[in-house]
């Protein structure tokens, strides 16, 4: 299964009422310090989103939260706070693409570490702009594509730098977007690219898989992008793509990305 690496222009286009039908290829199927407490919570400040959350909370607090053990972080009365900014894709580069903005959310992880017989807790804000685009099936429509960009935040503990998502291997950022869908099976890495993301050259793998829209009972062949970590300011974003192979969406996730931009926080 070769990755769609080209424009299509009628396919990348959207529908008039804002869904894209899939043209075949949907097929029904039948089917140191050691840490005590882990907690997660999320704030928004729109409404619900039309699709279950990136999955990415967990994840990065595993790896970043391992980092911070030294004393000078943890053995203050207060929680040591690291909070990211907020990196967007700029309306110009999303005007032309059939994707619409989704959510802005933070995702906070709070964990507790154990140091000398003190209880100390750390906490890190993430956040994440997530955009999708619709898929029509027999009349109904469904979220099927998404591009999201994480910004978590750089954590400097006694000199060194903690870079949570950067310790995540390809197949682990892969499986950060890939949870949008249910079922999913035969995750194969294809090709590789090179794209601008806030002014440096990152690189992009490309997936491809098989898995289920999630609130249908079809399989369909996705294409995952997945990019590598970018510093931007005291941040570190990841941009994240999946779609159904037939939209020919290519094109449309570089543009995205290489219209990212970054807000430090304040």
């Amino acid at each position: 299964m070769e990755p769609d690496r080209t424009p299509d222009t009628d396919r990348d286009r959207s529908a008039e009422n804002g869904a894209e039908p899939i043209d075949g290829g949907a097929e029904p199927t039948d089917n140191g310090a050691e840490p005590t407490d882990g907690t997660r919570d999320r704030s928004s400040g729109g409404g619900p989103t039309r699709r279950r959350a990136l999955a990415v909370g967990g994840a990065v607090a595993t790896a970043g939260l391992a980092g911070c053990t030294a004393l000078d972080v943890l053995t203050g009365d207060e929680p040591a706070e690291f909070a990211a900014g907020t990196a967007t894709v700029a309306d110009d580069a999303l005007s032309e693409t059939g994707y619409e903005l989704n959510d802005v959310r933070s995702e906070s992880v709070s964990q507790e570490f154990d140091v000398a017989g003190t209880t100390s807790e750390v906490r890190v804000t993430n956040r994440i702009a997530e955009y999708d685009k619709a898929v029509e099936l027999f009349g109904e429509r469904y979220q099927a594509a998404v591009v999201s960009v994480l910004a978590t935040p750089r954590v400097e503990v006694l000199g060194s730098t903690f870079n949570p998502i950067g310790d995540l291997d390809d197949e682990e950022r892969a499986e950060l977007i890939v949870d949008r869908y249910d079922d999913v099976d035969d995750l194969e890495r294809g090709s590789e690219y090179t794209t601008d993301v806030l002014g440096e050259a990152l690189d992009v793998i490309v997936y491809t898989a098989e898995g289920q829209i999630e609130g249908t009972d079809f399989t369909v062949d996705l294409e995952l992008h997945v990019g590598d970590v970018v510093e931007a300011g005291e941040d570190f974003v990841l941009p994240l793509a999946a779609y159904p192979e037939a939209f020919g969406d290519g094109e449309n996730v570089r543009r995205m990305f290489n219209g990212i931009e970054h807000e430090p926080s304040e």
